[in-house]
């Protein structure tokens, strides 16, 4: 990444692996961080608005805006993964300072339009959560795409979901505002479970984190240890899954990532594919449209491969800066 910083604006539903990605994006050069906004979905929307307060302090991003939005989603009950990132949302790991500054006193779909116009440079969105709050920015303002570069999601999957066998969490939590974002007219990563799941952090590195005097880097490492991927080969330490913090790898060093534009839609009927994001790769059309005639389905850049010894990389050495 050469050049000025890039304005991005991060959607998200803190969460581990948020936390993870908010660290980085504090912390790399490369990023103007302009606001964050954030919705139900790992937890609780207000349990989503004290974390990232929390993480932005530690991390020492100052005073970046953070919006409260959604509390559910456009139609479905809301439906958190405590399971996953525990109690609060944070892995229940302890010891995190109290937020000194609350929420901005403008919701998330406001602040979202603000800094969006507001930005001299088109904005880059990265939504690491259920896509409420983007949908209800591009559905009531539709003008902010005017000043945006392009949004990569994390979101989806082309094989193996997480909340169903095909459907991945924040698309399945919220399918229809999912589909409303394909709409948009910018262009458009999906940064999925295909992806996701294979940047791991080694045990050793994990454990060196953990080890840190320096707040935002310890804290990096604990949430790693909270997302223990495989067991680490070397030792006891459990390797860690970057997670959403990919998302956000993706927009600072895109050449890391493997991507192919195919048509994708979003599957918005009962039952057990609700939710899954089906992504075309077939070379050329099927019966289907022969005799049915085509559909008109977003194109979207969807990653498919990842250099993940880049990725680890890139996010070790920004989480340690101490400048």
């Amino acid at each position: 990444m050469s050049g000025l910083p890039v304005p991005v604006i991060i959607d998200c539903d803190t969460g581990v692996d948020d936390a993870l990605a908010l660290l980085l994006a504090v912390r790399h050069p490369g990023l103007d961080l302009r606001a964050v906004t954030c919705v139900a979905g790992n937890t609780d929307v207000d349990g989503v608005v004290r974390n990232t307060l929390t993480v932005l302090e530690v991390a020492g991003a100052g005073d970046v805006p953070v919006g409260r939005g959604a509390e559910r989603p456009l139609i479905e009950r809301a439906r958190s993964a405590r399971h996953v990132h525990g109690e609060d949302g944070m892995g229940d790991i302890g010891g995190l300072p109290v937020p000194r500054r609350a929420a901005a006193d403008v919701d998330a779909i406001a602040l979202l339009r603000r800094e969006i116009l507001a930005s001299p440079r088109p904005v880059t969105l990265i939504p690491t959560a259920p896509l409420t709050n983007i949908a209800l920015l591009l559905r009531t303002h539709p003008e902010v795409v005017r000043n945006i570069e392009r949004i990569v999601f994390m979101g989806g999957a082309v094989a193996t979901g997480n909340a169903t066998p095909v459907a991945e969490f924040n698309v399945w939590h919220d399918p229809e505002a999912a589909a409303v974002l394909l709409t948009a007219d910018v262009p458009i990563t999906m940064y999925g479970l295909d992806v996701f799941q294979r940047v791991v952090v080694p045990g050793a590195d994990v454990r060196r984190l953990r080890a840190s005097t320096e707040p935002g880097t310890r804290l990096a490492g604990e949430l790693l240890a909270h997302r223990p991927s495989a067991p680490d080969p070397d030792g006891d330490d459990p390797s860690g899954g970057l997670g959403d913090a990919g998302a956000v790898c993706a927009v600072i060093d895109p050449e890391g990532i493997g991507t192919r534009l195919l048509p994708v839609e979003v599957s918005l009927s009962p039952g057990p594919t609700r939710g899954q994001t089906i992504v075309d790769r077939r070379a050329r059309p099927g019966e289907a449209e022969i005799h049915e005639g085509g559909r008109q389905q977003a194109m979207v850049h969807v990653a498919l491969d990842v250099d993940v010894e880049r990725y680890v990389k890139l996010y070790l050495e920004t989480v340690e800066r101490t400048d």
